[in-house]
């Protein structure tokens, strides 16, 4: 597969030739939605960017969302080896974990947009795609992991679920990415970065659970 990429998505493809269809397309899609995001993104635009026939990508892909699947099963994988990475920097130290993690979770929003649209803002169905909804989990059974070491560490009784504990960090990592990790003209500024203001909320929420302070005996 090889073609000449064009800065302008609104540009059909040149050089594209014909080596790998499918993954021509998927990532015809991903610059799609990066640019117009998943509610602006039709398979015809996508098969115009990789410059072949509207009908072309019916060879690999049912509809539009079929493929928009591909795209966010993709970012889920990709997600998954970002958290998993900051997760393990820090493997003794849960307080220090949940903070890496959470700037990862920050960092993969503000980098990755097409990737972080498509697998939170295209309202997929997941029974129809066992493949997304299995990536899906194996990102959040990275939350899952910090949950377990933050559980473990908690000194409250009785101690929250581990799965309460992952969803608290997933639903304040996500909100924070969705309202300030990303460029938005429209949205209020912050007196801070969003870095600075997850680090703050996880570190009220795990002195609520009453996790010692990072590198405390």
């Amino acid at each position: 597969m090889s073609w000449t990429r064009d800065p302008n998505p609104s540009s059909p493809r040149r050089g594209y030739h014909h080596g790998n269809l499918r993954e021509a397309l998927i990532q015809a899609a991903q610059e799609l939605i990066g640019a117009k995001g998943p509610a602006g993104f039709t398979i015809a635009e996508a098969a115009r960017l990789a410059g072949v026939s509207p009908a072309a990508p019916y060879r690999h892909f049912r509809d539009a969302e079929s493929l928009l699947a591909e795209v966010a099963t993709r970012g889920f994988e990709a997600f998954r080896t970002r958290l998993a990475a900051a997760l393990d920097s820090a493997p003794a130290d849960p307080p220090r974990a949940a903070e890496t993690v959470g700037r990862a979770y920050l960092a993969f929003a503000r980098e990755e947009p097409a990737f972080y649209a498509a697998m939170f803002e295209a309202r997929i169905a997941r029974d129809p795609y066992p493949d997304l909804q299995a990536a899906g989990d194996r990102a959040f059974g990275v939350l899952r992991a910090l949950a377990d070491r933050l559980s473990a560490a908690a000194r409250i009784q009785p101690r929250p679920p581990a799965l309460m504990i992952a969803l608290h960090i997933w639903s304040t990592s996500h909100g924070i990415a969705s309202l300030f990790g990303r460029p938005d003209p429209s949205r209020r500024p912050l007196p801070m970065s969003a870095e600075d203001l997850l680090e703050a909320s996880m570190l009220i929420y795990l002195q609520g659970l009453g996790v010692p302070p990072s590198g405390s005996a």
